[in-house]
């Protein structure tokens, strides 16, 4: 069985994405808006925890986690050919 490498980066891109959004959230919620991205703000540049870093986290999720979703995907279509 073959996966779709694209339907899996976007899948991936739409999951981690929308973690780092709600995680960044849930953070705002429980202990207020804060410019101080911690490790992940060291990791996505220009993300803290406001309402504007959710957005910035947003949108490096998409891009990080379509990047991850499509290498995971052809790494099990090339091994999955080989047997």
């Amino acid at each position: 069985m073959r996966l779709d490498t694209r339907a899996f980066a976007l899948a991936f891109g739409i999951w981690w994405g929308g973690a780092l959004f709600l995680l960044t959230w849930w953070v705002i919620l429980l202990h207020g808006a804060s410019a101080d991205g911690g490790a992940i703000g060291q990791i996505y540049l220009g993300f803290s925890y406001t309402p504007l870093g959710s957005v910035i986290g947003l949108a490096w999720g998409l891009a990080d986690g379509a990047i991850g979703g499509f290498l995971l995907a052809w790494l099990y279509n090339l091994f999955a050919k080989q047997d």
